[in-house]
């Protein structure tokens, strides 16, 4: 690969509902920029970007794939990503790395959930972007319809540019909205102009309109001259364009056919003219040292700086490091420093990434996006910059995983592999978490949906040849009481020499503070204990309230009270005063009405309004309390529920289910609250083995 000058590169991110084309588009573009000799299709499993074996066999991309396009003098670095919320992490680094999105939409399916995610995504970042609108070779499949319900949504900025034609049912060619000129693809690839059919006219002057509205938009100077009636010239509507596609006022769409490949040339000169190289767009990060900003700005005369934006940690390629390059021009064999983890790594070679292909390149230039193989210490989102001049970049967001499973090992003796092979995946998806829950005896694997970690069980299992088994988590209840109680313990026992002899009489009532376990008080008068033994008295108690003797839960909200008690003068000891407070503990406690709580979430619910009625009753189903409703942006409503945890189970496949996938949730643990009888009898039933199942 040779090596390209900023204002020659083009980072481009695909976008879109997944199923509506993005792999298949990139293939169409390696095609025909030369990169392969004939297109492979998904289903037969020989793409370029989906070729991980877990994506083949799924059907739909799981990973961000990186496709880098030579383009005449240019090079489009493609960024083909996963469609579905599951794999979202992986969307959001490919999007922190990129300066333009092309949403891709089927012309047969239209707008879907996955398409106002990604223009979501671009307004977060403020991207330039474009809609490219696949499967105008399927004869139901309405360009027109997909327009017009872009307009609805995003208003006058949406501008189409092209139209297909049709003849016979077939996709034949399209009329460039711009020239107002007819093009039929030939057999050798290339176009014949002709004229526009009559029945293309209704359209054009449509598409026209929008086209002229959009651009009239850009300024005072063109909305006068739009409504006096003026028309505007080709040259004056590119000029438009160039600037306005930029800063995101005008949104063009274009379309094709991903498996005849047409429309990819047209598509790939609007890029090349239309999206901005690296060289005008702004970045900045800040300096370590002067904790000044760095204006980097992907200028190759300023210092060396990259950003991780992606790690590849695989069993069979190795580990690799995604970087973009911020400013100046990084080279083979250069030292960088990484400021968080206050480290130098050695760079070794260079690397260009094509699917799961890697080419070595000399130099990677700023604004550029390039792999640094096996570096021991950076991670993903870390900054790579000088030792002189250290700099670092505000790392992207990346969401947060809420839904949780348990997980096994099937075979004993695994549990290091599968703990290897996960700290591995973790280091690709930060979407993912991996949690040691010692209180509850359970290992967790956090994910963003059940089907994410079911694609991590999978991977395990063919990458790692390691098995886990997936199950229903347990929640973490609580024991507290409600009255007071007053009891006393003696214990004496006598062994041959000398005996164990500890008497403590004790009150138990409610603290009021379900922070804290316990709080322990002793009002003894006259030494009936003595003061040596006061600690030992406190430690039972402490030992006590980690497993609570309703249901071997720990116990919090309780406050021990030791007023008196006796001792033997030879017998008594610091053991024998434990274990009688610890037994005074469970007698006391079951005699001051025991309950058990459960953790209860506050949780956040976004959907549109339409669906609202829905959520709310599902809600209702699982015990949630709603506290309120929140509008937010484009007609979307916040929901706030507190809802127990033990009802979260199964939530994310539920919501995805009722809202077509467009609901998302969030939550976070609010208090305790008294389980209801019929889950406090059901959970001190299954307890009564004291986690028999284990």
């Amino acid at each position: 690969m040779n090596v390209f000058m900023t204002d020659k590169i083009r980072n481009v991110v695909l976008l879109g509902h997944g199923g509506c084309g993005k792999t298949s588009l990139s293939e169409a573009m390696s095609y025909l920029a030369g990169l392969k000799n004939r297109m492979g299709t998904v289903e037969s499993g020989n793409t370029l970007s989906d070729f991980d074996k877990e994506e083949i066999k799924r059907q739909f991309s799981i990973k961000t794939s990186i496709i880098p396009i030579p383009w005449g003098e240019y090079k489009i670095n493609l960024l083909d990503t996963p469609g579905s919320f599951d794999f979202v992490g992986e969307t959001e680094e490919a999007v922190s790395a990129a300066d333009a999105a092309i949403i891709v939409i089927s012309g047969k399916a239209g707008i879907e959930t996955g398409t106002k995610r990604a223009w979501e995504l671009c307004e977060k970042y403020k991207l330039p972007r474009m809609f490219f609108v696949t499967d105008m070779d399927i004869d139901n499949a309405s360009f027109r319809q997909v327009v017009q319900d872009l307009q609805e949504l995003y208003g006058k900025k949406i501008a189409p540019f092209h139209l297909p034609i049709r003849e016979n049912g077939e996709f034949v060619g399209y009329v460039n909205v711009i020239q107002q000129k007819a093009k039929r693809w030939n057999a050798n690839g290339t176009v014949d102009k002709f004229d526009v059919p009559d029945y293309s006219q209704e359209n054009l002057s449509i598409c026209r309109d929008a086209l002229l509205e959009a651009v009239a938009e850009t300024s005072e100077e063109f909305m006068e001259r739009y409504f006096d009636g003026d028309d505007f010239s080709e040259d004056e509507i590119r000029q438009a364009l160039r600037v306005n596609v930029f800063d995101g006022s005008i949104v063009p769409v274009l379309m094709g056919s991903n498996p005849l490949a047409r429309g990819m040339y047209t598509l790939m000169a609007d890029i090349v003219k239309y999206f901005p190289g690296p060289d005008r767009c702004k970045c900045a990060g800040i300096n370590t040292q002067s904790n000044e900003v760095f204006e980097a700005d992907y200028d190759f005369a300023k210092p060396k700086s990259a950003y991780i934006f992606k790690t590849i940690a695989d069993p069979y390629i190795g580990k690799y490091s995604l970087i973009k390059v911020n400013s100046g021009v990084i080279k083979s064999d250069d030292v960088l420093y990484n400021y968080h983890r206050d480290a130098d790594e050695k760079v070794g070679k260079l690397y260009v990434l094509c699917g799961n292909k890697v080419e070595e390149v000399k130099e990677l230039h700023a604004g550029d996006i390039g792999a640094l193989a096996k570096l021991q210490n950076s991670q993903t989102t870390d900054t790579l910059s000088t030792r002189k001049k250290p700099i670092t970049y505000i790392r992207a967001g990346i969401s947060k995983p809420y839904v949780y499973l348990r997980y096994k090992a099937k075979n004993k003796g695994d549990e290091d592999k599968i703990s290897q092979a996960l700290s591995k995946m973790l280091m690709e998806d930060l979407t993912i978490r991996n949690v040691n829950d010692s209180e509850n005896g359970q290992t967790l694997l956090y994910g963003i949906s059940e089907q994410h970690l079911e694609v991590v069980q999978s991977i395990l299992l063919e990458k790692y040849k390691v098995d886990i088994d997936l199950m229903r988590p347990k929640i973490a209840f609580r024991e507290t009481l409600r009255k007071k109680s007053d009891t006393e313990y003696k214990y004496k026992k006598q062994s041959g020499g000398h005996g164990q002899y500890g008497h403590v009489k004790m009150t138990f009532e409610p603290s009021g503070d379900l922070d804290t376990p316990y709080i322990f008080e002793q009002t003894v008068v006259g030494g009936a204990v003595p003061k040596n033994y006061f600690p030992a008295v406190e430690k039972g108690i402490a030992e006590a309230v980690k497993s609570g003797p309703l249901a071997a839960y720990p116990v919090i909200g309780v406050k021990a009270v030791l007023y008196d008690g006796s001792y033997h003068t030879v017998d008594s000891s610091e053991l024998a005063f434990k274990v009688a407070a610890a037994q005074a503990f469970k007698k006391g406690f079951m005699e001051a009405s025991p309950v058990l709580l459960e953790p209860i979430a506050t949780m956040k619910v976004v959907v549109p309004d339409s669906f609202t009625g829905d959520v709310l009753g599902d809600l209702n189903k699982r015990r949630a309390r709603v506290m309120g409703m929140n509008p937010v942006d484009n007609g979307y409503q916040e929901i706030v529920a507190d809802i127990p945890y033990l009802e979260l189970y199964g939530y994310d496949t539920k919501l995805h289910s009722m809202t077509s996938g467009s609901g998302t949730f969030s939550y976070e643990f609010a208090r305790y609250e008294q389980a209801p009888d019929e889950v406090a009898e059901k959970e001190i039933k299954e307890r009564e083995g004291k986690l028999s199942d284990e």
